[in-house]
């Protein structure tokens, strides 16, 4: 059957203008995805949505819609890649991944000693001071979100974390003490 053909017979079904005309709709599939592989998957799962069409019927422009139907699938096909690509970690092999030994008993009272040192000097700080570094610390608010539930400017709640993280300053050095 001729790729050219506008006309077909009335009782020639979806499936034979595709088998008719599958050389280029590998060819459209091939473009999109850029690989023979993954346009033969597509041409399969066209033929299959295909192949159970009756006759054609309402489809004026079958091999337009053929081409449709490969185009559609290929460009799912792209779309599906590039999502299953994004959660894919190909330089990390899971079985070696090493597991945090838990914490000594030394670094579990030297942890607490530092979020005590750290509650005292904040506790010294004002209320609205304190809420603002929570907000920030805690709740992981932005600064934006931290001025429209403190209602005041964003220029107040950059000076009231920067006056916390002065505050807390002091207790640096006590993380780090071995």
């Amino acid at each position: 059957m001729s790729t050219s053909a506008s006309v077909f017979a009335p009782a020639e079904t979806l499936a034979e203008v595709f088998l008719g005309n599958r050389a280029q709709l590998r060819r459209l599939a091939h473009g999109i995805v850029r690989s023979p592989e993954a346009a033969e998957d597509i041409l399969q799962d066209a033929w299959i949505r295909l192949s159970d069409c009756e006759r054609l019927g309402a489809i004026q422009r079958p091999l337009c819609y053929c081409c449709q139907v490969v185009r559609n699938l290929a460009l799912d096909h792209c779309r599906r890649q590039t999502l299953e690509s994004s959660y894919r970690c190909y330089d990390i092999e899971v079985e070696t991944i090493e597991l945090r030994a838990a914490a000594s008993p030394q670094k579990s009272l030297q942890d607490y000693e530092v979020l005590c040192a750290i509650d005292r000097e904040l506790s010294k700080l004002p209320e609205r001071t304190r809420h603002a570094h929570e907000l920030y610390r805690i709740h992981g608010l932005t600064q934006r979100q931290i001025a429209e539930r403190l209602d005041c400017a964003l220029g107040l709640v950059n000076a009231l974390l920067a006056d916390a993280a002065r505050a807390i300053e002091g207790c640096r050095n006590l993380m780090y003490a071995d």
